[in-house]
């Protein structure tokens, strides 16, 4: 067995074309490190429907310029397999470590495959690589980051020529070209041969940003904008300065891109720390918001001053952004269809349907919502917008940021607030309060385990509320196709468990619904929201065994 390893080892190290993973695994190699290298060899990192992503670091189960070469070989086959020979594969990457490297070599294996590759010009956002894609006709787009992951990660993220990530069963095929891929030395790689593009694709993309907003719209609203260490800042702030905003207060200490993400613990404005930086800033520049990309900026969190929050800063939960947006564009009288993630808040369903408008749920993640048939919003608990389906159909975080600014800069001609239109939406729809149960692992069986319990023996009350129903949504229903995921509907309330495509989490995302009268009565309704949210919580946990 160790022999093998060894030998499985010492194969994989000589077709590595990395200076950096060949020294790091012939150190493991020589010290005989056999515990690492059978968690480096355990098998090989799985292609799916978020691509790939990974830690940094050599052998198959790792991210590294190996497996991003085999993972580009054959998607270069499946294209070609679906009649795309010659066809235009644009290529974006965000500043993580690696992410430069990782571009290149899909853009050589394109092009040694016959197809032609274009790459964008330096580090910028996942939209504009999702925005590109359409505008110059490619037949597929490959995006190189982590999105949010920690500093040691990084990904590799496949959109078709409709401009949206890949679902099945495009993975799977993908997944079975990546896995025929023999030895590397077989897959051409060119020195040149391939395109860069310059600054006129960011170009085409600003100006479509514009498109987000209405004609003559206030733009007074002032906001203090952090980065997250990533590629927004230069984007949203050219985006800012077009439409005619104020020019956003940097977080300095987080404008620049740096993958070490040195001031935070997760480059994530939902973590906990992470956006402590930004309201330092916003105590000393006193603006209307606080607006935060994650670090390839296709996530937008939003922050609003709370005198009754501790510091008086207050981050908004996604479900709290994706109503507002989707109210502002109600008001402002849209057409189409408002689609969300099953794991969102009904809230929006609740907005469309007064409105008249079209309303779907789908599967979590924006493959499934940038699909729906007459798009014209979308959004996703975990801070993800799609204000634009027409320009970019998948979440982007500089446009929605447009948005944002825009509905607070309405709301202060009126001499009013996003927490008064909150509080608005609560008495005409019910106050719907979310919140989150997210255990990160190490060990996946925890999660496995997680599931089974449940599965075996579901919960029939949580604070309180009898479960009415419960579905497996592996089974799939009437109008989603299967996930590995737990629905239970409660009197009053609703919870989905389901374990992270992207991260090593168990993740449940719980709602209430609680019927508020009138104005007098909405800090009793929010104060029996957060307590049954709590008792769920606590219940569900002790029911998984987490």
């Amino acid at each position: 067995m160790q022999h093998d390893l060894i030998a499985q080892a010492r194969t994989w190290l000589a077709e590595d074309p990395d200076p950096e993973t060949r020294a790091e695994l012939a150190a493991l190699i020589e010290a005989g490190d056999t515990a690492e290298l059978a968690a480096r060899f355990a098998g090989t990192l799985q292609f799916g429907t978020a691509g790939l992503r990974g830690e940094l670091g050599a052998g198959p189960m790792r991210m590294n310029r190996s497996v991003v070469i085999r993972a580009a070989a054959g998607l270069a086959a499946y294209l070609k397999a679906q009649g795309e020979e010659g066809g235009l594969v644009v290529i974006g990457y965000d500043a993580r470590y690696k992410s430069a490297d990782f571009a290149r070599d899909t853009a050589a294996v394109m092009t040694g495959a016959g197809l032609r590759a274009a790459v964008l010009p330096r580090p910028l956002p996942t939209p504009v690589l999702a925005y590109a894609i359409r505008h110059l006709g490619a037949v597929a787009g490959v995006e190189v980051t982590a999105s949010h992951n920690p500093p040691r990660d990084n990904g590799y993220k496949v959109y078709l020529g409709d401009g949206s990530q890949i679902v099945p069963p495009a993975d799977g095929e993908i997944a079975a070209a990546i896995a025929a891929v023999g030895p590397l030395a077989g897959t051409v790689r060119p020195e040149d041969g391939w395109e860069t593009l310059g600054e006129e694709v960011l170009d085409a993309y600003l100006a479509r940003t514009d498109a987000v907003l209405a004609d003559g719209s206030p733009r007074t609203a002032r906001t203090v904008y952090t980065a997250m260490h990533g590629v927004g800042t230069s984007v949203l702030t050219a985006a800012f300065a077009r439409a005619g905003f104020p020019a956003p207060v940097l977080v300095a200490e987080q404008a620049e891109p740096d993958p070490a993400f040195p001031t935070v613990a997760f480059p994530n404005p939902e973590e906990p720390g992470a956006m402590d930086l930004a309201f330092a800033t916003a105590r000393r520049a006193a603006p209307d918001l606080i607006i935060a990309n994650d670090p390839d900026a296709d996530r937008c969190a939003v922050a609003v001053p709370d005198t009754a929050t501790e510091g008086g800063w207050r981050m908004l939960r996604g479900d709290e952004v994706g109503a507002l947006l989707a109210a502002h564009l109600v008001e402002r009288g849209v057409s189409g269809v408002f689609a969300e993630s099953i794991v969102s808040s009904s809230l929006l369903g609740r907005i469309a349907g007064k409105a008249g408008l079209g309303y779907e749920e789908t599967l979590t993640g924006f493959k499934w919502i940038a699909r729906v048939d007459g798009l014209r919003y979308g959004y996703e608990e975990a801070l993800g917008y799609c204000v634009d389906p027409e320009g970019v159909r998948d979440k982007d975080g500089i446009t929605a940021a447009l948005l944002v600014a825009e509905l607070a800069s309405v709301l202060k001609e009126q001499g009013r607030t996003l927490l008064d239109l909150l509080d608005d939406l609560a008495l005409a729809h019910g106050l719907h309060a979310t919140d989150q149960l997210s255990v990160r692992v190490e060990d996946l069986t925890v999660i496995a385990d997680a599931m089974t319990r449940l599965r075996e023996q579901p919960p029939t009350a949580l604070a309180g509320l009898v479960v009415t129903s419960a579905e497996d949504l592996s089974q799939g229903t009437d109008r989603l196709p299967p996930t590995d995921g737990l629905r239970y509907h409660l009197e009053g309330a609703r919870v989905i468990v389901r374990p992270s495509g992207t991260e090593p989490k168990l993740k449940c995302y719980l709602e209430v619904v609680v019927p508020v009268a009138d104005a007098a009565g909405l800090p009793a309704a929010r104060a029996r929201g957060a307590e049954l949210l709590a008792g769920i919580k606590r219940d569900l946990a002790a029911a998984a065994g987490i």
